[in-house]
């Protein structure tokens, strides 16, 4: 070998490989370093490795620690400022104060570990709306995971933000230019060979490549290997959908632990501990999102007398959020505006025009209404805004988070008139209400699917379907109904609230029956007409007693609601302010007059032959007989109520009757239990229980799980007892809010 080969690193190599002896192959199984890798490095083709690389080929060779040495010392002389990728040293600064993103660093670990086969080269996309934080992330990998790439970590910022980003031959040509391939090889390449070479490069090398702020799927697809030992990290705006056979990492706001941490990371300990309170509001107002929150930790950093509540204050202020969360070039609005500027007309207007939905979300068929767009061409403009992370999504349901629906908003006043944007809330609102009515009158008696002649845009097939769908739109259709009210189109609001009565119990702890109903109540008194006037105070009633427990207020609406049905002559509206007037007395301990108003009004609803309400009634009486301690005469009361539910059959509005047999199930379980019949009290319980939920009536469940979980810790059955609460809790926030509280006292109780 000649002396100078023996003063490279390759020639080195080379003289220790034959000496062992060993092949190219046997070297590269032992070392886990390619054969292709250690084949260049020894004809000098590829730059000096890092440390990393050259003790993995030392172990392969099993070299003594004098060769070793002389392995690295020639391996360090060979090296020149630009002899390999970048290491995390060379990182632009922003990582050191990284806060939560756990399970995504996880996840990147673990992708990182499987790329050690020469078969499978790792490709992730890290994606995620403007300001969460993706170059950060991937810093941040990098660095985690730096002892996993010895041959270094490259960044490359593909400036895909820019009216021209950089194409992919000149990102190619960056690329081996940083991996330090030599001028004489990228000549002999040619310039239609660089994208070739690129990828053979970085499927050769140990090598993190990180393609930064990617425009499209057509700027960096060119620059990806299909195999090798490589692993690319691709971070964008856009989740680049048209990508294949690459692993993704979704990004969206931190947690309020996570931004709450973050925001402490810039300003210190003794000032976020100081208004923990405020440090939490500063956080929400953030939106969560790591932009935001770096710029208002940056705002309270560099302004030492600020305390922390006052940048909370000044944050409230929605109309100078954005102007606020500016400091330096950090600023929020021009991040968004990065994205926005790349929208095509259509979507565009129709981010502007989100800004009008009240609520946080909304869906296709609303989206349209806004637009005006037909609801295929609705869906492909709105998924364009989620593929530029300008719009994410849950389900069906599409959302802007909070930052980015005031950004919305300024684009809005000033790209669109008043008119316009009046117009299309005003098409919105219409739609809404009408279909909500719609809707409602499936759970009418009487009523059922929208006539034929009904042209609407979502699936109102079923009872199911229309149930969803008042859920789902909750806030919106109230927001409607709240501007109808406000300009006083009182006959739209008092249909609304009369067609969403009877689903109300469907969706009991929903919390704004109260005021749908007052609205009513106001509106049909607005129009001077005393039968309206009492529906709408009798459904304030219900609405006071059952989902607010205000028993006091409710027989105030109720009385109300008996001298307006007396003025209007009508004896089933009658009937029903003395059922409720009779619910609220048991509640408030006066038996013996409710049971008055109940005969009261089961002889006004047998006048008039109205069903519905003599079931109410009888089920009104054999509770008031719970709550008077007659329980044996309860148990027959609600025996004789279940038999007239029976005998009634389908003439029973079908949701009427499954939430009454339920609940008359529920109230002769727990009769049967204050009598010591365990095992009647159990069987109805469970059998109210599986009644509920089938129809899905959280609100019910909860009672119906509460009364069998005690049930069965009275004879001792604690385990069963505890299941029985522990799925009252999972219900969560749909269900009645005293019952989820009971059941999460039973389980904290001591065995």
């Amino acid at each position: 070998m000649a002396e100078e080969d023996q003063m490279t690193f390759g020639g080195l190599l080379r003289q220790l490989r034959l000496a062992v002896p060993m092949t190219i192959e046997e070297l590269a199984e032992a070392s886990g370093v390619s054969a292709r890798g250690i084949g260049d490095l020894e004809r000098g083709r590829r730059a000096t490795p890092q440390r990393g690389t050259v003790a993995a080929l030392a172990t392969g060779l099993d070299l003594r620690e004098s060769d070793r040495g002389q392995l690295l010392t020639a391996a360090r002389a060979g090296r020149s400022p630009r002899s390999g990728p970048a290491g995390v040293r060379a990182f632009p600064r922003g990582i050191d104060d990284f806060v939560g993103r756990a399970e995504q660093v996880a996840r990147l670990a673990e992708l990182a570990g499987r790329r050690a086969t020469a078969t499978d080269c790792s490709v992730t996309v890290v994606s995620g709306p403007p300001g969460t934080g993706k170059t950060t992330l991937a810093l941040h990998a990098a660095r985690e995971l730096a002892d996993r790439f010895p041959d270094g970590q490259l960044l490359i910022d593909l400036r895909g933000m820019d009216e021209n980003p950089t194409g992919p031959a000149e990102l190619a040509l960056n690329v081996l230019k940083a991996l330090g391939v030599a001028d004489r090889d990228l000549a002999r390449a040619g310039p239609q060979g660089h994208l070739e070479l690129c990828r053979r490069m970085v499927a050769e090398q140990r090598c993190l490549l990180i393609l930064d702020n990617a425009h499209d799927e057509a700027q960096v697809r060119p620059l990806l290997p299909s195999a090798g030992v490589g692993m690319v990290m691709i971070t964008s705006r856009r989740m680049l959908t048209g990508l294949e056979n690459v692993h993704r990492v979704p990004l969206g706001e931190l947690s309020p632990v996570e931004a709450a941490a973050f925001l402490t990371a810039v300003i210190g300990q003794d000032r976020a501990k100081a208004d923990p309170e405020a440090l939490a509001e500063v956080a929400q107002r953030c939106a969560h999102l790591p932009l935001a929150l770096r710029v208002a930790g940056n705002w309270l950093a560099t302004r030492s007398g600020w305390t922390v509540r006052r940048l909370a204050d000044r944050l409230a202020l929605q109309e100078r959020r954005l102007t606020t969360l500016s400091a330096g070039d950090l600023q929020v609005s021009a991040a968004f505006h990065l994205s926005y500027r790349q929208l095509s007309p259509a979507a565009a207007r129709l981010f502007r025009l989100l800004a009008l939905v009240d609520a946080p979300d909304t869906a296709t068929a609303g989206a349209a209404q806004l637009s005006g767009q037909q609801l295929f061409d609705t869906e492909d403009t709105l998924e364009e805004l989620v593929e530029t992370g300008l719009l994410s999504t849950e389900g069906e349901r599409y959302r802007l988070h909070d930052l980015l629906r005031l950004y919305a908003r300024d684009r809005l006043e000033t790209e669109e008139t008043e008119e316009e944007a009046a117009a299309s809330r005003g098409r919105l609102h219409d739609w809404l209400l009408e279909t909500t009515v719609m809707a409602g009158l499936w759970f009418e008696p009487g009523h059922g699917a929208p006539p034929s002649s009904w042209q609407g845009t979502v699936d109102l097939s079923s009872a199911e379907h229309a149930r969803r769908w008042l859920q789902a739109e909750g806030l919106n259709w109230l927001a409607a109904l709240r501007a109808a009210a406000a300009r006083e189109d009182h006959t739209t609001v008092v249909n609304v609230a009369d067609a969403l009565h009877w689903f109300s119990d469907q969706w009991i702890f929903w919390g704004h029956w109260p005021e749908v109903c007052a609205t009513g109540a106001r509106s049909a008194q607005a129009l001077g007409d005393p039968l309206l006037e009492a529906v709408h105070l009798n459904y304030h009633a219900w609405a006071l007693l059952v989902c607010e427990s205000r028993h006091q207020d409710s027989l105030d609406a109720s009385d109300r609601a008996l001298a307006a049905a007396r003025r209007a002559d009508d004896l089933a509206q009658q009937g029903w302010a003395h059922s409720y007037t009779a619910w609220a007395l048991s509640l408030l301990g006066d038996h013996s007059t409710a049971a008055s108003h109940n005969h009261d009004a089961a002889r006004l609803f047998e006048a008039v032959g109205d069903l519905h309400g003599t079931l109410h009634a009888m089920s009104g009486y054999a509770d008031t007989l719970l709550q008077d301690s007659r329980f044996e005469e309860s148990v027959t009361e609600h025996l004789r109520t279940l038999a007239f539910l029976d005998r009634a059959g389908d003439r029973i509005e079908p949701h009427s009757a499954a939430f009454s047999r339920a609940n008359l199930l529920t109230s002769l379980g727990r009769a049967h239990s204050l009598l010591g019949n365990w095992s009647e009290a159990a069987e109805s319980l469970r059998t109210a229980g599986e009644l509920a939920r089938a129809a899905d009536n959280p609100g019910l469940e909860s009672r119906t799980l509460i009364h069998l979980g005690d049930a069965l810790l009275a004879v001792g059955h604690r385990k069963q007892a505890h299941d029985a609460f522990s799925r009252c809790l999972a219900l969560g926030e749909t269900a009645n809010p005293q019952h989820i509280a009971t059941a999460r006292e039973r389980l904290a109780q001591p065995e």
